[in-house]
Protein backbone atom coordinates (compact mmCIF):
# COMPACT_ATOMS: atom_id res chain seq x y z
CA UNK A 1 0.00 0.00 0.00
CA UNK A 2 1.04 3.68 -0.63
CA UNK A 3 1.69 6.19 2.15
CA UNK A 4 -0.25 8.26 3.13
CA UNK A 5 -3.07 5.46 4.53
CA UNK A 6 -6.47 5.76 5.00
CA UNK A 7 -6.10 6.40 8.39
CA UNK A 8 -2.48 8.24 8.58
CA UNK A 9 -0.91 11.14 6.95
CA UNK A 10 2.20 11.22 7.07
CA UNK A 11 5.10 10.41 4.14
CA UNK A 12 7.78 8.07 4.16
CA UNK A 13 10.36 9.35 6.34
CA UNK A 14 7.58 11.31 8.58
CA UNK A 15 7.81 8.50 11.73
CA UNK A 16 10.53 7.85 13.60
CA UNK A 17 11.49 4.05 13.69
CA UNK A 18 10.36 3.57 17.57
CA UNK A 19 6.78 4.92 18.81
CA UNK A 20 5.42 5.27 21.98
CA UNK A 21 1.54 4.64 21.82
CA UNK A 22 -0.86 6.27 23.99
CA UNK A 23 -4.68 4.96 23.67
CA UNK A 24 -5.57 8.66 23.98
CA UNK A 25 -4.83 11.00 21.25
CA UNK A 26 -4.44 14.05 23.38
CA UNK A 27 -1.93 12.34 25.90
CA UNK A 28 0.00 11.59 22.44
CA UNK A 29 -0.36 15.83 21.79
CA UNK A 30 0.61 16.59 25.54
CA UNK A 31 3.90 14.51 25.29
CA UNK A 32 5.21 15.75 22.09
CA UNK A 33 4.55 19.49 23.71
CA UNK A 34 5.92 18.88 26.56
CA UNK A 35 8.95 16.11 26.19
CA UNK A 36 9.70 16.22 22.69
CA UNK A 37 12.28 19.13 20.70
CA UNK A 38 10.86 20.52 17.86
CA UNK A 39 7.68 18.23 17.29
CA UNK A 40 6.29 18.11 14.26
CA UNK A 41 2.27 16.59 13.89
CA UNK A 42 2.30 14.34 11.02
CA UNK A 43 -1.50 12.73 11.34
CA UNK A 44 -4.58 14.50 12.10
CA UNK A 45 -6.96 12.10 10.54
CA UNK A 46 -9.73 11.26 12.08
CA UNK A 47 -8.56 13.30 15.19
CA UNK A 48 -5.41 10.36 15.56
CA UNK A 49 -2.47 12.43 16.65
CA UNK A 50 0.44 11.67 15.63
CA UNK A 51 4.13 13.75 16.36
CA UNK A 52 8.22 13.31 15.59
CA UNK A 53 10.29 15.07 17.61
CA UNK A 54 13.16 14.67 18.96
CA UNK A 55 14.28 13.75 22.30
CA UNK A 56 17.63 13.80 23.99
CA UNK A 57 19.22 14.35 20.77
CA UNK A 58 17.58 10.92 18.84
CA UNK A 59 13.98 11.34 16.58
CA UNK A 60 11.39 9.82 18.45
CA UNK A 61 7.17 9.41 17.78
CA UNK A 62 4.29 9.15 19.68
CA UNK A 63 0.74 8.38 17.85
CA UNK A 64 -2.13 7.69 19.35
CA UNK A 65 -4.18 4.52 19.05
CA UNK A 66 -7.50 4.56 19.90
CA UNK A 67 -9.25 2.37 22.47
CA UNK A 68 -9.59 -1.57 21.85
CA UNK A 69 -7.85 -3.85 19.81
CA UNK A 70 -9.78 -3.43 16.17
CA UNK A 71 -8.56 0.31 16.50
CA UNK A 72 -4.89 -0.18 17.43
CA UNK A 73 -4.64 -3.13 15.48
CA UNK A 74 -5.28 -0.97 12.32
CA UNK A 75 -2.54 1.84 13.81
CA UNK A 76 -0.11 -0.45 14.68
CA UNK A 77 0.20 -2.28 11.33
CA UNK A 78 0.35 0.18 9.28
CA UNK A 79 3.53 1.88 11.31
CA UNK A 80 4.94 -1.70 10.95
CA UNK A 81 4.26 -2.25 7.45
CA UNK A 82 4.08 0.98 5.61
CA UNK A 83 6.22 3.16 7.58
CA UNK A 84 9.05 1.40 8.51
CA UNK A 85 8.49 1.26 12.48
CA UNK A 86 10.43 -1.19 14.51
CA UNK A 87 9.55 -0.86 17.92
CA UNK A 88 5.63 0.04 19.25
CA UNK A 89 5.74 0.87 23.21
CA UNK A 90 1.81 1.26 23.77
CA UNK A 91 1.98 3.52 27.03
CA UNK A 92 -1.36 3.38 28.83
CA UNK A 93 -3.48 3.05 31.95
CA UNK A 94 -5.03 -0.69 33.13
CA UNK A 95 -7.47 -1.43 36.00
CA UNK A 96 -5.73 -3.54 38.26
CA UNK A 97 -6.48 -6.89 39.13
CA UNK A 98 -3.88 -8.01 41.83
CA UNK A 99 -3.94 -6.49 45.27
CA UNK A 100 -0.07 -5.94 45.23
CA UNK A 101 -0.64 -2.69 42.71
CA UNK A 102 -2.26 0.53 43.85
CA UNK A 103 -3.41 3.70 41.65
CA UNK A 104 0.10 4.96 39.84
CA UNK A 105 1.81 1.68 40.06
CA UNK A 106 3.75 0.79 36.75
CA UNK A 107 2.50 -2.75 34.80
CA UNK A 108 5.10 -4.30 32.06
CA UNK A 109 2.93 -6.61 30.13
CA UNK A 110 4.88 -9.99 29.50
CA UNK A 111 2.11 -11.06 27.87
CA UNK A 112 -1.72 -10.37 27.18
CA UNK A 113 -4.38 -12.95 27.79
CA UNK A 114 -7.37 -11.98 25.32
CA UNK A 115 -11.47 -12.44 24.94
CA UNK A 116 -10.75 -10.69 21.47
CA UNK A 117 -11.17 -12.98 18.64
CA UNK A 118 -8.24 -10.42 16.73
CA UNK A 119 -5.72 -13.23 17.00
CA UNK A 120 -8.04 -16.20 14.96
CA UNK A 121 -7.31 -13.85 12.03
CA UNK A 122 -4.00 -15.92 11.77
CA UNK A 123 -5.84 -19.59 11.39
CA UNK A 124 -3.73 -21.06 13.78
CA UNK A 125 -4.20 -24.59 15.07
CA UNK A 126 -4.64 -23.73 18.46
CA UNK A 127 -4.84 -20.47 20.55
CA UNK A 128 -2.08 -17.51 20.13
CA UNK A 129 -0.45 -16.38 23.19
CA UNK A 130 0.63 -12.84 22.47
CA UNK A 131 4.10 -11.87 24.15
CA UNK A 132 5.92 -8.26 24.53
CA UNK A 133 9.40 -7.97 23.93
CA UNK A 134 11.70 -9.79 26.69
CA UNK A 135 14.82 -7.41 25.68
CA UNK A 136 12.76 -4.41 26.16
CA UNK A 137 10.82 -5.48 29.29
CA UNK A 138 13.81 -6.37 31.15
CA UNK A 139 15.51 -3.14 30.11
CA UNK A 140 12.14 -0.94 31.55
CA UNK A 141 11.79 -2.86 34.51
CA UNK A 142 15.74 -2.53 35.39
CA UNK A 143 14.69 1.21 35.20
CA UNK A 144 11.43 1.24 37.36
CA UNK A 145 13.96 -0.49 39.86
CA UNK A 146 16.77 1.70 39.71
CA UNK A 147 14.30 4.66 40.05
CA UNK A 148 12.62 3.09 43.27
CA UNK A 149 9.24 2.71 41.01
CA UNK A 150 6.45 -0.29 41.98
CA UNK A 151 6.52 -1.68 38.76
CA UNK A 152 5.26 -5.68 38.63
CA UNK A 153 5.77 -7.70 35.37
CA UNK A 154 3.65 -10.29 34.15
CA UNK A 155 0.16 -11.21 32.62
CA UNK A 156 -2.59 -8.94 31.81
CA UNK A 157 -5.67 -9.22 29.91
CA UNK A 158 -6.58 -7.50 26.85
CA UNK A 159 -10.30 -7.28 27.09
CA UNK A 160 -12.80 -6.30 24.14
CA UNK A 161 -15.29 -5.07 26.74
CA UNK A 162 -15.15 -2.20 28.95
CA UNK A 163 -18.68 -3.24 30.74
CA UNK A 164 -19.11 -6.82 31.18
CA UNK A 165 -22.59 -8.40 31.88
CA UNK A 166 -20.45 -11.28 33.90
CA UNK A 167 -19.74 -9.64 37.08
CA UNK A 168 -17.20 -12.72 37.78
CA UNK A 169 -15.05 -12.64 35.05
CA UNK A 170 -12.20 -10.60 36.06
CA UNK A 171 -12.37 -12.45 39.44
CA UNK A 172 -11.64 -15.88 37.15
CA UNK A 173 -8.79 -14.47 35.47
CA UNK A 174 -7.40 -12.57 38.88
CA UNK A 175 -7.90 -16.35 40.07
CA UNK A 176 -5.47 -16.98 37.36
CA UNK A 177 -2.51 -14.36 38.44
CA UNK A 178 -3.07 -12.20 35.32
CA UNK A 179 -2.14 -8.49 37.03
CA UNK A 180 -4.02 -6.45 35.22
CA UNK A 181 -6.89 -5.36 32.50
CA UNK A 182 -6.52 -3.66 29.24
CA UNK A 183 -7.95 -3.36 26.38
CA UNK A 184 -5.26 -3.05 23.79
CA UNK A 185 -1.93 -4.91 23.99
CA UNK A 186 -3.14 -8.53 22.40
CA UNK A 187 -3.57 -6.92 18.83
CA UNK A 188 -0.34 -4.83 18.89
CA UNK A 189 1.71 -8.14 19.83
CA UNK A 190 -0.17 -10.10 17.51
CA UNK A 191 0.70 -7.65 14.95
CA UNK A 192 4.38 -7.73 15.76
CA UNK A 193 4.28 -11.36 15.52
CA UNK A 194 3.34 -11.58 12.26
CA UNK A 195 5.23 -8.62 11.15
CA UNK A 196 8.39 -9.94 12.65
CA UNK A 197 8.73 -6.14 14.56
CA UNK A 198 8.99 -5.56 18.40
CA UNK A 199 5.93 -4.25 20.70
CA UNK A 200 5.62 -3.83 24.25
CA UNK A 201 3.06 -2.70 26.94
CA UNK A 202 3.74 0.20 29.63
CA UNK A 203 0.86 0.82 32.25
CA UNK A 204 -0.33 2.18 34.71
CA UNK A 205 -2.30 1.50 37.02
CA UNK A 206 -5.71 4.48 37.23
CA UNK A 207 -8.15 1.96 38.71
CA UNK A 208 -8.45 -0.55 41.12
CA UNK A 209 -12.19 -2.27 40.50
CA UNK A 210 -11.46 -4.55 43.88
CA UNK A 211 -10.70 -1.83 46.44
CA UNK A 212 -12.86 0.28 44.63
CA UNK A 213 -10.37 3.16 44.16
CA UNK A 214 -9.85 5.14 40.54
CA UNK A 215 -8.56 8.28 39.05
CA UNK A 216 -10.00 10.93 36.89
CA UNK A 217 -10.09 11.07 33.10
CA UNK A 218 -8.14 14.40 33.05
CA UNK A 219 -5.60 12.77 35.40
CA UNK A 220 -5.27 10.02 32.71
CA UNK A 221 -4.65 12.63 29.95
CA UNK A 222 -2.60 14.78 31.97
CA UNK A 223 -0.44 12.94 34.23
CA UNK A 224 1.19 9.22 34.17
CA UNK A 225 4.58 10.71 34.24
CA UNK A 226 6.67 8.13 35.39
CA UNK A 227 5.30 5.93 32.92
CA UNK A 228 5.82 8.53 30.20
CA UNK A 229 9.61 9.34 31.10
CA UNK A 230 10.32 5.54 31.34
CA UNK A 231 9.54 5.03 27.95
CA UNK A 232 11.02 7.89 26.35
CA UNK A 233 14.56 6.92 28.05
CA UNK A 234 14.02 3.33 26.55
CA UNK A 235 13.52 5.20 22.90
CA UNK A 236 16.57 6.79 22.93
CA UNK A 237 18.52 4.08 23.98
CA UNK A 238 17.83 1.62 21.55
Amino acid sequence: MNTPTPHNAAKPGDIAPFVLMPGDPLRAKMIAETYLENPVCYNEVRGMLGYTGLYRGKPVSVQGSGMGCPSIGIYSYELYAFYGVETILRIGSAGALSDALDIGDLVIAQAACTDSRYPEQYGLPGAFAPIGDFALACELYQRAQAKGLHCMAGNVLTSDCFYVEDNEALAKWRKMGVLAVEMECAALYSNAAQLGKKALGLLTISDCPFKGTATTAEYRQKSLTDMIELALEAAVCR
